[in-house]
């Protein structure tokens, strides 16, 4: 399992306190990028996943079925879907992205980054234009706080996932913005857009479908994270809504089915396994679905996250408790 090889791979690193964490040690690998321009405090900060860069090969000009066509994907296994005025909707399997991280694609003429970091369960998309061109992503192999470090091909800045914000290199400081888009189960995408598409199955020799992290959401502790854990007695490992830098704990929309606080209104439905709990990403519990839209009722940017990647990237955030 690529959890259990992580984790015999990077063991070393965490006993040494991040022996190798400085750019000495990386520059023979990214000859390219300025290590001479970071927002980044400590280089300990950031430690190796296991893979080098590129081990995890992030896709480009992905190929797509219609959504009648798939019979590979079970009902509730997870979707991020993307849904682009002029454009069919889209669906982008974690079958996939779990095992590639990164989907660059061009959807209505805008170029995105679909993006799934499994050890914090941050699922976001971006637009990939920034500054009058066009950024192609990739995986780097490093992590910082648990989290996935992207790079873009072209400066070889290393970007952090959970912000969208470049943290090394020549365009540290820069940040690509938000496109809306959710995850979801299969079923509940193929009900809503019987005519919509869905990622096909890339050409790579994977176990596609199944987990390579089973079991992770159910540890006491993320992998690679010597940070804070999340106050008021939250499981570091627990999902939460975050929208901006307020967090609404899962169980508690869960309960509710609906929340209508800040000026955005969370739903909640179930129909939703899991990609992180069995090893077979269909049969994961149900964690439900979440839809967030604004006064309006347009569909908002979010992230449902872990409760400790949440903390690590906005210590002075809001959680959302309902006191």
């Amino acid at each position: 399992m690529i959890f259990r090889a992580l984790k015999a791979a990077t063991i070393m690193v965490v006993l040494a306190g991040g022996a190798g964490a400085n750019p000495d040690f990386w520059k023979h690998e990214w000859p390219e990028t300025d290590f001479s321009v970071t927002s980044v405090a400590s280089w300990s900060e950031i430690l190796s996943g296991g893979p080098a860069k590129d081990g995890i090969p992030a896709l480009s000009d992905p190929q797509f079925i219609r959504a009648g066509e798939e019979s590979r994907i079970g009902d509730r296994e997870p979707v991020i879907t993307v849904e682009i005025e002029g454009a069919a909707p889209r669906a982008y399997p974690l079958r996939y992205l779990t095992w590639h991280e990164i989907v660059n694609d061009t959807v209505g003429g805008m170029p995105i980054a679909v993006t799934f970091c499994p050890l914090c369960n941050s699922a976001l998309t971006f637009d990939r234009r920034l500054g009058g061109r066009v950024l192609t992503l990739g995986v780097s192999g490093k992590l910082r706080n648990s989290d996935m470090v992207m790079y873009d091909r072209e400066t070889q800045s290393w970007w952090q996932q959970a912000l969208g914000r470049a943290i090394v290199g020549e365009l540290t400081g820069a940040e690509l913005a938000l496109v809306p888009s959710w995850m979801e189960g299969w079923d509940q995408f193929r009900a809503r857009n019987p005519e919509g598409l869905v990622m096909a199955e890339p050409a790579y020799n994977r176990r596609y479908g199944r987990n390579p992290y089973a079991g992770y959401d159910s540890s006491k502790r993320p992998f690679l994270y010597n940070g804070e854990l999340p106050p008021h007695g939250i499981a570091a490992l627990s999902r939460v809504v975050r929208v901006g830098d307020r967090a609404w704990p899962l169980q508690r929309l869960r309960e509710t089915g609906v929340l209508r606080e800040a000026g955005v209104e969370i739903s909640w439905v179930a129909g939703q396994a899991s990609a992180l709990d069995s090893g077979n990403m269909a049969k994961g519990r149900d964690v439900g679905s979440i839809r967030v839209r604004d006064a309006q009722g347009r569909d908002l940017a979010h992230d449902v996250m872990f409760a400790f990647a949440f903390h690590a990237f906005w210590p002075e955030g809001r959680w959302m408790l309902g006191e």
